[in-house]
């Protein structure tokens, strides 16, 4: 057992992405960052993610002055660190060397020390890219495996197994794990961290992985893991007392639940060890009587009132309770004697006395990630179709499967929960499974995302993208995003430097909005500056351009004459791919509708001429809405 531990503190990044939807604003942060420069944590989360997406959709902030803000508030004390999907950096789609190589680089160049890339379907060509460029300019490149467990498959009956038929081979073994760490570590990663995003993996998993790592491995080893299933705090102690690295921590206001194991118990847990974790716990207070207060603004910014908290504690001034105390020396007994039962059990009493959430049972045993889950009930709340949850979660492993078995990670886990739905849908309302399908998951059946664990059976990948060979997103094909002037803004261009550029290759549509924004708000600043009146008129002007280009509501149509093409569910209209007069064939894509977070193509059950469209882009339309009229 090591006699030092490192922190990366995710409080910042990760933690206030699972707690509070990613809310905090520069001022909250700012709040924190002199005492963090204080705390000399090892590193600290603060980038990537849903971050940069997050501060423009919300907050109308700039993801690139947080980071810059940050890095000179803290300097080099703490390595600041991002989360980064591989080839698909912080979006959904492959991007080309080239805007990777410009991403890495303006991070590093903007106080980014560590990146942390990892890959939806652990496809290690995907991050091959990232660690390169990562490296070239002075980063360091964390890798990451995604953690992830085999589906619980209905079991064949009798007389399927007296016909030979079997369940599905075990994929995600401990030597899959080590084998993609081995690969990772031979394109130069500078650390492998095991990223256990959904919190399901058990005391005893973890120990396991973590002394195969280190005995066949020479990087450092960190582990990242959640504690909604009820598993976190005890893994974290188990991975401690088999020698990992690195952990991943939160500060008490903002771990536990769906984050990660709070900083304090680990900090006591190290204590009782005898081991060091170089971190001043002074300053960890005072950052948490700072989250204390931002704790209860998101809660009431974020869900309209405060949730149940955890007792206040901190562990250098407050006396640990007699049965508290005992409870940790019983988890340090356990994890140094590998009773991994009693090690859960004397976690779990030590967050249940501090009033932290209890294990999320249907989570743990349904084996999927919790924002998966808490995803899917949304969608149906909204479809008004709660009645088919359990349905879709039955099939999630027959999708997951066909699709080639990919580990419920953003944003494997958002394409497969939503195709779940889809399929779910489609069952109820008469129709094949599979008639309403979204573009990502016609993407990642195709091979669009990269080589999955298993090999999805070419029939099915004719039936979903009319192609039975892997076809890998070809990036020779990629087209920039469109940079045009804005006359609103007095004719300067959306994307004024290479920072902006990334954003808006990354963030098409959020991007669009913000720094078209940014970029009034500019002008208008000059302007008022320049003449009183002159800005009066501007402001005037862009108002009515605004007016403009607001779509109109949606208005449900009463005299349907033809066969109309519907919304399968609530969404917003991206693209109308027919006018009136064309012709259209049975099974043609006629609308492109952003819903579930995912682009849905909505296909004709009918062939025939387009005599009316009811939509246009922009709206946002209700579920079984009529689009299109075809006669």
């Amino acid at each position: 057992m090591a006699k030092s531990l490192k922190i990366r503190d995710l409080t910042l990044r990760d933690g206030q992405q699972s707690s509070f939807a990613t809310r905090m604003t520069q001022e909250q942060i700012n709040r924190c960052l002199p005492y963090y420069k204080d705390a000399g944590f090892y590193a600290m989360e603060v980038w990537g993610g849903a971050v940069p997406d997050s501060v423009m959709r919300y907050l109308g902030e700039n993801p690139w002055t947080r980071l810059e803000t940050i890095y000179k508030a803290v300097g080099d004390v703490s390595k600041l660190t991002a989360l980064s999907r591989g080839r698909n950096l912080f979006g959904y789609a492959p991007y080309t060397d080239e805007i990777i190589d410009g991403f890495s680089r303006n991070a590093i160049e903007s106080g980014l020390g560590i990146m942390r890339i990892f890959d939806a379907l652990n496809d290690v060509n995907n991050v091959k890219s990232t660690v390169k460029y990562v490296k070239q300019y002075g980063g360091i490149a964390d890798c990451a495996v995604c953690y992830t467990v085999d589906p619980k498959y209905p079991q064949p009956s009798f007389f399927e197994r007296l016909f030979g038929k079997r369940a599905p081979k075990p994929v995600f073994t401990d030597e899959y794990f080590l084998d993609k760490a081995k690969q990772m570590a031979a394109l130069g990663a500078d650390m492998i961290t095991i990223k256990d995003m959904s919190g399901l993996i058990p005391p005893r998993r973890i120990s396991r992985l973590v002394k195969m790592f280190k005995q066949n491995l020479n990087v450092p080893i960190d582990f990242h893991t959640h504690c909604t299933p009820g598993y976190g705090l005890a893994s974290v102690f188990a991975a401690i007392a088999a020698g990992v690295d690195i952990v991943d921590t939160n500060c008490w206001w903002f771990s536990e639940g769906t984050g990660a194991p709070a900083l304090e118990f680990v900090y006591i847990f190290c204590k009782k060890l005898g081991i060091e974790i170089g971190v001043n716990m002074d300053a960890v207070s005072k950052i948490n009587a700072q989250l204390k207060d931002i704790r209860k603004e998101l809660e009431l910014s974020v869900f309209g009132a405060e949730k149940p908290a955890p007792k206040a504690f901190d562990p250098v001034k407050d006396a640990i309770p007699d049965e508290v105390d005992a409870l940790f020396d019983k988890a340090v007994r356990a994890a140094q004697t590998e009773n991994f039962d009693e090690l859960l059990a004397a976690s779990q009493k030590i967050e249940a006395y501090f009033g932290f959430p209890a294990p999320n049972e249907l989570v743990q045993k349904a084996e999927i990630p919790g924002g998966m889950y808490s995803n899917m009930v949304a969608q149906l709340k909204q479809l008004k179709a709660e009645d088919i949850l359990p349905r879709a979660m039955e099939l999630i492993p027959s999708v997951r499967l066909s699709a080639g078995l990919p580990p419920l990670v953003t944003p494997t886990s958002q394409i497969v929960g939503a195709q779940a739905v889809n399929c779910a849908l489609d069952e109820k309302a008469g129709r094949p499974m599979y008639t309403n399908k979204s573009s990502q998951f016609v993407g990642l059946v195709k091979g669009e995302y990269g080589h999955t664990p298993v090999a999805i059976d070419p029939e099915f990948r004719f039936k979903i993208c009319g192609v039975r060979e892997e076809t890998p997103y070809d990036t020779s094909k990629y087209k920039m995003q469109p940079n045009p002037e804005l006359p609103e803004a007095g004719g300067v261009k959306l994307a004024s430097n290479e920072k902006e550029v990334l954003l808006l290759e990354l963030f098409p549509l959020v991007a669009k909005n913000f720094l078209t924004n940014e970029k009034k708000k500019a002008y208008e600043a000059a302007q008022a500056e320049a003449a009183a009146k002159a800005a009066k008129a501007a402001v005037a002007g862009e108002k009515k351009t605004e007016e403009e280009k607001v779509p109109s509501v949606y208005v449900m149509p009463t005299d349907i004459k033809g066969n109309a093409v519907a919304a399968p569910l609530p969404g917003r209209v991206i693209e109308v791919k027919v006018k009136v007069g064309d012709k259209v064939s049975i099974g043609q894509s006629v609308v492109i509708l952003d819903a579930m977070k995912m682009e849905n193509s909505i296909t004709s059950d009918y062939a025939g001429v387009v005599t009316r469209i009811f939509v246009e882009k922009e709206q946002a339309v209700p579920a079984d809405a009529p689009m299109v009229e075809i006669g």
